[in-house]
């Protein structure tokens, strides 16, 4: 049935004039019909240059708002429409309001884990790979970091010339992985380096060899001349880990590193919105127009300037 299903979607991307883009926390067998796969910055950077003109998201549901964002003449519709990010509602516009009352100088920086409504009250907008690099660049002393702490507090400890402001945000799965799990895993295997998502809570990020984005874990492993690795992040990123990696070993920390919003998205699902072309992702301009902002700034700041 899987093999009936890929073909069907195959012949359905031709005909819709369709490029499926598939986020690394997916399923195996979507990660593998995708014709791009990546993580939130690589999709958010490539959704803007693909040719076509449709574009079906395999994510939750702040990436297709992203892809639409940006690109406002294409039709993006979502895989699945149900699949949703909890941290992306873990922002609110009035703690925005009040924070830049407190704080004239501040720059409201958001993750793009988040709502359009949150991004269009924002300044710049960065992901794991590129927060580092944009919150340095801005002139700003006063960084209000949303909606994920844990990110915001790793990106805080490496410029410590700037004072942060912290949400009390969280990516659950991220959270879930925990440090007594992480000794017990290093005991059973004490040849592995622990490669690191830098939302998971800063007990976890001290005990880790490599900390970095979903795409830097990847290549971090890639290029590494160890052979087995402990992975704390969403487990979806096994499969291109071990597709690039056939004679190493990865492992997990424990039971819980699990997405079951990123996993609602199956074969069915993408064949099902190539058939009908939903659901959209539809927003008034007004919003679209006020959250580009945030996402062109990041693209603008996250790109190396040539020599």
């Amino acid at each position: 049935m899987s093999e009936e299903i890929k073909e069907q979607i195959q012949k359905l991307k031709k005909e819709r004039d369709a490029v499926i883009l598939a986020h690394y926390y997916m399923d195996g067998a979507v990660q593998e019909i995708a014709d791009y796969v990546g993580d939130s910055y690589y999709l958010a950077e490539l959704a803007t240059k693909v040719p076509e003109s449709t574009i079906i998201f395999c994510g939750v549901s702040f990436m297709g708002e992203s892809a639409k964002i940006l690109n406002p003449k294409k039709r993006v519709v979502m895989a699945n429409g149900h699949a949703d990010c909890p941290m992306a509602h873990m922002a609110n516009v009035e703690r925005i309001r009040q924070v830049r009352t407190e704080y004239p100088d501040v720059s409201v920086v958001c993750y793009v884990n988040s709502t359009a409504e949150i991004k269009a009250e924002s300044d710049v907008c960065v992901t794991s790979s590129n927060a580092l690099r944009i919150v340095k660049n801005l002139p700003s002393q006063d960084i209000f970091f949303i909606p994920d702490e844990n990110l915001g507090r790793y990106v805080a400890k490496l410029i410590p010339e700037k004072h942060f402001i912290f949400n009390d945000g969280f990516c659950h799965v991220h959270k879930s992985i925990h440090k007594d799990e992480l000794i017990k895993a290093k005991e059973v295997h004490p040849e592995a380096l622990v490669l690191t998502h830098p939302e998971c809570s800063e007990d976890v990020l001290k005990l880790s060899d490599f900390i970095g984005s979903t795409s830097q874990i990847i290549d971090y492993a890639t290029q590494s001349d160890k052979k087995e690795f402990l992975i704390c992040t969403e487990m979806g990123v096994f499969y291109e880990l071990q597709l690039k990696n056939k004679k190493k070993r990865f492992y997990s920390v424990g039971h819980r590193q699990f997405c079951p919003n990123m996993k609602m998205v199956r074969l069915k699902d993408v064949k099902d919105a190539l058939e009908t072309l939903w659901p959209e992702v539809v927003l008034e301009e007004s919003l679209r127009a006020k959250a580009a902002k945030p996402l062109e700034r990041m693209l603008e700041l996250a790109t190396p300037v040539s020599p």
